[in-house]
């Protein structure tokens, strides 16, 4: 199956280039290209194959849900000039991600099981089952590493360090909390539950701007309502629309991202399934059929695409 492993593109006034886990993001005067690609992360271990139309799945909700929450905070993106790009302003990253949960799941619940009653500086009762609603949704915010794994982080020491200047860290943690509200409301039209998930804010000209994606498999985690309570109630493991099943296949095959640790073969079959899956998780999400952009050549495609849509700016 045809899928975008890397790309390679040179603009016209392009200044810089950088490849991260999934995407590649192209400098371009103040403004960035962020290019979707179907690699696959896990335990920030990129995987050695991709995945078809996984970009293209990523891409697309980000640009819906990014739209749907404009009325929260202005954000970045401008355009998407194709299925798999998209483009917009270039801002000043804050150097933390806002992860809120509102469900007890994946690693908030491995480490509570290991014995942690408090998470990023945030108090857990004791009692809690793996997947139950927390009280009221909480923040537990992460490092945002270039190279390698994001830490966990308090809010305490994210100000005592100065990461963060605090006005405008509780400015993040409120516009946070709404976009969360948002999603779940969102989700629950679609019979989903937003489990948790993170968002990257970033500056520009002294406003907050929402950057990267929203609500998609890569940033959030869903569980399908209807089954939600019935499945807590016989403890029952919960379906999930997330990259979760992945991380569970990788440490069922003993893979964490741990020195030493081999990544297991990912066949065709394997590859087939995950992308289904995140084909599964666009039509859930959004309430729309998934259209395959297929094409013979993908990057010839996008780079058509990008240059016909730079000129005209």
């Amino acid at each position: 199956m045809n899928s975008i492993k890397e790309t390679n593109f040179n603009f016209k006034n392009q200044t810089g280039f950088y490849k991260g886990k999934v995407r590649d993001v192209y400098t371009i005067g103040n403004h960035l290209l962020m290019v979707a690609s179907d690699r696959i992360s896990a335990f920030d271990v990129v995987l050695p194959r991709a995945i078809p139309f996984k970009g293209q799945v990523l891409n697309q909700i980000a640009a819906k849900n990014l739209e749907a929450t404009r009325d929260i905070v202005p954000n970045w993106l401008i355009a998407v000039p194709d299925p798999n790009v998209s483009f917009g302003h270039l801002c000043n990253t804050f150097p933390v991600e806002m992860v809120v949960r509102g469900y007890l799941a994946g690693h908030a619940w491995r480490e509570y099981k290991a014995g942690k009653r408090s998470v990023c500086g945030v108090s857990l009762p004791d009692g809690l089952k793996e997947n139950d609603k927390l009280p009221t949704p909480i923040i537990t915010p992460t490092t945002k590493a270039h190279v390698g794994h994001d830490e966990d982080i308090s809010r305490e020491d994210i100000l005592a360090k100065e990461l963060v200047e605090e006005n405008k860290y509780v400015e993040l943690e409120r516009i946070a909390l709404e976009l969360f509200n948002r999603g779940t409301e969102m989700a629950l039209k679609n019979g989903l539950i937003l489990v948790d998930t993170k968002y990257e804010f970033g500056e520009k000209e002294g406003e907050i701007f929402l950057i990267d994606e929203i609500h998609t498999p890569d940033s959030s985690r869903y569980f399908y309502a209807e089954q939600y309570q019935e499945n807590q109630d016989k403890g029952l493991p919960q379906k999930q629309l997330s990259k979760e099943f992945v991380r569970e296949w990788l440490i069922a095959n003993n893979f964490q991202g741990k020195d030493g640790q081999v990544i297991p073969e990912m066949t065709d079959e394997k590859v087939e399934e995950i992308s289904n899956r995140y084909i599964e998780l666009f039509e859930k999400v959004t309430g729309e059929k998934f259209k395959k952009k297929q094409s013979k050549n993908i990057l010839k495609r996008m780079e058509t695409n990008i240059k016909s849509f730079l000129k005209n700016i």
